[in-house]
């Protein structure tokens, strides 16, 4: 099970199917920050998507309900292939703020079971264990996405599959020249520095000619299923 360098864009171990990509945010964030490699949204889900179909790319994240600047991360996500999970975050008595989406990730890979063929999370917390047993048992391939030392242990063991974004740092970092192309992302603390902001006019359409989606729901199964994941926030 290799990642074919020449492509950047197919895992060479078969057909994958349809495929469903869970992004932990705010985990992903800090681990790459850990890492130093400001990651490319684009690239990241071409190399996660493989030769499979995406069938949905769920990105979760806190955010900060005074901070304008941080909505066109958002905006970006959404028009570029991504449908995004947010939740206001909160104040603890320490004094720090965070926002758990554990629950509505999980939740989210069990609802969409039996419609995708491989599943990959991205996130090194253990507690997705349980919930990765349980959509394995549904049948379903589960990759686990992340760095190796910010993974837990027995993420990695559980997987089908751990995709070592360390390894393949370079495919899935934003390039140097190319500037950025969204404000920071949601889930920076508002102390943090702030980084370069998006380029206007910048085109909100380009991954969308290079993703292969799997056709959307019928009616039938909107019926009997309701969509999940869903904003309210637009």
């Amino acid at each position: 099970m290799q990642f074919d360098s020449t492509t950047s864009s197919s895992w060479q171990f078969g057909h994958r199917g349809r495929v469903a990509v869970f992004i932990d945010g705010n985990n992903l964030f800090h681990a790459a920050r850990f890492h130093n490699i400001d990651i490319d949204y684009n690239k990241l889900l071409r190399v996660l998507l493989g030769d499979g179909r995406l069938l949905r790319a769920f990105f979760y994240t806190g955010v900060d309900a005074g901070a304008e600047r941080q909505q066109g991360f958002l905006l970006w996500m959404r028009r570029n292939g991504f449908r995004v999970v947010q939740k206001e975050l909160k104040t603890f008595y320490d004094g720090t703020r965070k926002a758990n989406l554990d629950v509505e990730i999980a939740v989210d890979m069990l609802s969409l079971a039996g419609r995708y063929d491989t599943a990959v999370l991205v996130s090194g917390d253990e507690d997705f264990v349980y919930a990765i047993n349980a959509v394995a048992y549904k049948g379903c391939r589960v990759e686990v996405a992340g760095f190796r030392s910010n993974t837990a242990p027995r993420l990695i063991d559980v997987a089908d599959f751990f995709i070592d974004l360390g390894d393949i740092a370079d495919l899935v970092r934003k390039d140097a020249t190319q500037g950025s192309h969204y404000e920071i992302p949601v889930f920076v603390p508002p102390d943090s520095p702030q980084q370069s902001r998006g380029r206007s006019g910048e085109s909100f359409s380009r991954i969308n000619n290079e993703i292969n989606y799997q056709q959307s729901f019928s009616d039938e199964e909107t019926e009997q299923r309701p969509d999940v994941g869903t904003e309210n926030h637009r």
